[in-house]
């Protein structure tokens, strides 16, 4: 007969190999794997970078503080510890499930001026059901405004996250993926070469878009928030080195793009010029004034088509946007679902931007829904918001927190003829 002991040392050892399983999945597929889904809903929620952050962090329970010895320092709850394994274990379990149901998963890449953003999703009847993604700020385009080149610095810091990038798109064998850079590498004297580079070293063929296909992107994954009964909408994207405004007009389920223009103008080229730590009003007002003739100048050309001067609404895609809606919302940490889709009244917009303008950094940084890596940004990105609601007055902006990824998405699975079709396994 086995002995308790032996049945003890049994299961202790399954459950550790079981945990052992885990790692490796969970290394391969990342935290964020199977915590969205719907159709172009299914995104990265902001909060989860933060979660990841701390997690990363040094822990400071961990070690003693002076004066105090390590047998003063409480022990581990061992009870939680094998609890939090056992989450582990279930969520790896689903993982490789999923990955080995025969399914088909694409994916969408997005490198722009700040960001490196991933995304990967399977066909489902809401579109497309989001299994896996990433983002991380990478300011690729620091200092391009002013030398015209990518930095050795920006470079690896973008080559390190999309090392990531590179090793999801390999556990989870996707099928087809589009991945595009947008305008710090379109600006860079050095863009193309540094793609080449990442080709090298990561395996990975990135492709600069043009601006106008940019535009039709984030468009695209931003369009199903656009209200039922509405005849035209403006959508922007306040992106980190430019920003897209496009015209919809809309007729029926027919939705035709009237104009669009890219402004190379955003919240890290602006940022960069007038900066971003104290800002007076003298200094805000020479934002607005910076990208006013731009913003102008397509309104004029829309005039011109016969366009109304103001839109039934205004679709907001950028993070400018959707972290203008977090602090008006009182967000203590960023949640997406509260803030895509919400309407945001043109009144808040002036007053959160005048709130965010008045604090100084470190009060930036510590908000929730802003956090240290956009704490020099957010207010240059809320003076382009500001001066697009001046020259269009329309009522309310719809937030979008979702974009050029999930029209990538898509458009992969539009093609393949997959898009709101569940594969049966």
């Amino acid at each position: 007969m086995r002995s308790a002991g032996t049945w003890a040392r049994r299961k202790k050892s399954r459950f550790h190999a079981g945990e052992k399983a885990a790692q490796c999945a969970m290394k391969g597929a990342g935290r964020n794997a199977l915590t969205d889904s719907g159709g172009a809903e299914g995104v990265p929620r902001k909060s989860g970078e933060r979660r990841r952050a701390a997690a990363n962090a040094p822990s400071t329970a961990a070690r003693p503080k002076a004066g105090k010895s390590r047998a003063d320092t409480p022990a581990p709850d061992r009870k939680n510890d094998g609890t939090a394994a056992a989450r582990k274990l279930r969520t790896a379990r689903q993982l490789l499930r999923l990955r080995d149901s025969g399914r088909t998963f694409y994916g969408a890449l997005d490198l722009g001026t700040n960001n490196c953003r991933l995304l990967l999703a399977t066909p489902s009847e809401e579109g497309y059901r989001v299994v896996d993604a990433f983002s991380r700020i990478v300011r690729l385009g620091e200092g391009v405004s002013r030398t015209g080149r990518l930095s050795e610095a920006a470079q690896k810091r973008t080559i390190a996250a999309l090392r990531i990038c590179a090793n999801k798109l390999r556990w989870w064998r996707v099928h087809r993926a589009r991945l595009i850079a947008t305008q710090a590498c379109r600006a860079a004297e050095n863009g193309p070469a540094f793609l080449e580079r990442v080709s090298r070293e990561l395996g990975l063929d990135l492709e600069i878009v043009d601006a106008e296909t940019e535009a039709r992107l984030a468009a695209s994954g931003a369009c199903p928030l656009i209200e039922e009964h509405a005849g035209n909408v403006l959508v922007f994207d306040i992106g980190g080195g430019s920003t897209e405004l496009l015209w919809l007009n809309i007729v029926g389920e027919s939705r035709q793009i009237a104009d669009w223009t890219s402004i190379p103008v955003g919240v890290v080229t602006l940022a960069e010029r007038y900066g971003g730590q104290r800002i007076p009003r003298e200094t805000y007002e020479a934002m607005r004034a910076h990208i006013r003739p731009s913003l102008k100048e397509f309104a004029s050309r829309l005039r011109e088509k016969g366009v109304p001067i103001v839109p039934d609404h205004l679709l907001g895609t950028s993070g400018t946007v959707t972290t203008i809606s977090g602090v008006s919302l009182g967000l203590r940490r960023y949640d997406r679902s509260r803030v895509d889709g919400y309407w945001l009244e043109r009144e808040e917009v002036l007053r959160v931007s005048e709130q965010l303008r008045r604090m100084d950094i470190r009060a930036r940084a510590a908000n929730g829904c802003i956090g240290p890596e956009r704490a020099d940004l957010v207010v240059a990105g809320c003076a382009i918001l500001e001066e697009i609601t001046a020259i269009w007055p329309a009522g309310r902006i719809r937030v979008a927190d979702r974009g050029l990824r999930e029209g990538i998405l898509t458009d992969l699975m539009m093609e393949d003829g997959t898009y709101g079709r569940p594969e049966k396994t």
